[in-house]
């Protein structure tokens, strides 16, 4: 997969609600309810994850999950990050409304 020139990520991150810009990696903090749903949030993005075969850090806390995406074998971003970053929003956003 190809990494994206400085121009393209600024553009899709433009995209994207939320998400910021940390070194060669995207970045969205989510706030949640509670812990359990916490829990919830971060089960459903390893899974979606694991699907696309592309493994995001995850930073948890008791009302958060802070999501980190780069492709680690094109030395930084690229489309795969951007595409999974939208679904990952989709996912949470349908959790949290409940």
């Amino acid at each position: 997969m190809e990494r994206l020139n400085s121009s393209d990520i600024e553009r899709r991150l433009s995209e994207l609600e939320g998400w910021s810009l940390e070194g060669d990696s995207i970045v969205r903090e989510f706030q949640t309810k509670n812990w359990k749903t916490t829990i919830f949030v971060v089960n459903a993005i390893a899974s979606l994850a694991e699907a696309h075969w592309h493994h995001p850090d995850l930073e948890v806390g008791f009302k958060r999950v802070k999501v980190k995406l780069t492709t680690h074998e094109a030395g930084g971003l690229t489309e795969r990050d951007f595409r999974l970053a939208r679904e990952i929003e989709d996912i949470v956003a349908r959790i949290l409304e409940h």
